[in-house]
């Protein structure tokens, strides 16, 4: 049983950049398809859908490459608030990533969104992760 199901979505992600997949499956969970369209939308993943295999949701997350070397676009995804140390920043101290170049992903009274859409809501909440 997994523990921390954010970390584990973050790690999957990580280790297929790293093994150079062009897919690979996450569990389903509302909280991890929030976070992956996110990424869709920043354009570090080309594409993702949820499928059910077996009475069984999971999301298939298609990764993106710069080619001709197959670089991948994530660079660095990293868990900052985890559940035995939980990292909450208001909004005028929310983290510029990479300055500015890089994202964080925010748990927020109003759902997950970027550091930049909370900066322009002022809207504070928990740091999720690291992405550049």
């Amino acid at each position: 049983m997994i523990t921390d199901q954010i970390s584990d979505c973050l790690t999957r992600i990580r280790n297929g950049c790293i093994a150079k997949k062009d897919t690979i499956y996450i569990p389903y969970s509302k909280i991890k398809t929030s976070i992956i369209q996110i990424l869709f939308e920043q354009g570090f993943i080309v594409n993702y859908k949820l499928e059910i295999k077996k009475n069984q949701k999971s999301i298939l997350v298609e990764l993106k490459y710069i080619y001709p070397k197959k670089q991948s676009v994530i660079k660095y995804i990293k868990r900052i608030s985890k559940p035995s140390f939980r990292k909450y920043s208001s909004s005028k101290n929310l983290p510029r990533v990479l300055n500015g170049l890089g994202i964080a992903i925010i748990s927020t009274s109003k759902g997950i969104i970027t550091d930049k859409l909370a900066r322009t809501n002022k809207i504070g909440g928990e740091i999720i992760c690291y992405v550049y």
